[in-house]
């Protein structure tokens, strides 16, 4: 790992997280291994926390509520997209984040168990948390539009941005804010970090392609929805959050997306994760690269809930 100048603490996390890799290299195997690794890397819930699963609009979701909040006018709201390259994940492999969230922040916070691909390509996850959006502004809880914001990391950062894009596109008001956490936006080739981090520790540039082509099967020309990189507007979009990692080839998929925004007056804040890889969200309280990661994360939401 000498390209890849990691801390002690970083480095046994990666090395813990490889651990999980199974040999059975099929789509069972891969889900399975990642859940094992998710598990692994999942503390308690906090106390106080009441956890639902229903659906919304047919889609399997996981509602965390804080304990009870007096607020007038609606509570403040999280929608969380997972990662996972559209191909893993669920409502468990992020449960630590979400439960943090809804926790140190006293916020709702709802996760969407969108469809995955290969069986499901694209549109299908978009289509998900759209519809779980639109669901959400209609009930069953009462929230707050100005506190309503979307977040995501990975797959889910590609989701998140696409859902904003989208409900732009059709004059339906926008999240009060994003926030993509190492966003895969579909950045092409030529991009920096997809050579410096070609093989970097858990996403190589050969699986970022992997997931692409798993999640666009059978679309002949994907737009901005699929790949929000495509867009060609990006005005009237949400104040925006990007954190990227230093060491991750979809590095350079935020930090383009991020000075675009900034150049079509979206009020957008950076966060250059240095010495974070990819994946590294679940790391908190184990890496201190994470936890300042943590730190800024909940320092821009916290004024905006």
């Amino acid at each position: 790992m000498a390209p890849y100048p990691l801390s002690e603490q970083m480095t046994a996390f990666v090395e813990k997280t490889v651990s999980f890799n199974s040999t059975d290299s099929s789509l069972a195997g891969l889900r399975q291994a990642y859940s094992e690794m998710c598990r692994a890397f999942t503390p308690a819930r906090p106390a106080g926390l009441y956890v639902v699963d229903f659906e919304l609009s047919g889609v399997p979701v996981r509602s965390y509520q804080p304990p009870a909040t007096s607020s007038t006018g609606g509570a403040p709201c999280i929608l969380y997209l997972h990662g996972g390259g559209w191909v893993v994940g669920d409502l468990d492999s992020h449960d630590f984040i979400c439960a943090e969230l809804a926790s140190t922040l006293g916020v709702l916070v709802i996760a969407v168990d969108y469809r995955l691909a290969p069986e499901h390509p694209f549109p299908a996850a978009f289509d998900d948390c759209l519809n779980v959006w639109r669901a959400l502004r209609t009930g069953p809880f009462q929230l707050d539009p100005q506190r309503t914001l979307v977040a995501g990391d990975s797959a889910g950062g590609n989701l998140a941005a696409a859902l904003c894009l989208a409900l732009r596109d059709v004059g339906e008001p926008v999240p009060a804010a994003q926030v993509l956490i190492y966003p895969g936006l579909g950045g092409d080739q030529g991009l920096a970090s997809r050579s410096e981090c070609i093989d970097a520790p858990l996403l190589s540039s050969s699986d970022v392609d992997c997931y692409h082509a798993l999640y666009l099967r059978g679309t002949r020309n994907p737009g901005a929805y699929a790949m929000p990189l495509l867009a060609t507007d990006l005005h009237r979009l949400p104040p925006t959050f990007i954190a990227v990692a230093q060491f991750d080839p979809l590095r350079d998929d935020g930090v383009r997306y991020a000075e675009r925004l900034m150049a079509a007056g979206v009020a957008t804040t950076l966060y250059y994760g240095e010495g974070l890889v990819h994946g590294c969200l679940r790391a908190r309280g184990q890496v201190a690269e994470v936890n300042r990661l943590y730190e800024a994360l909940l320092g821009y939401l916290t004024p905006r809930l």
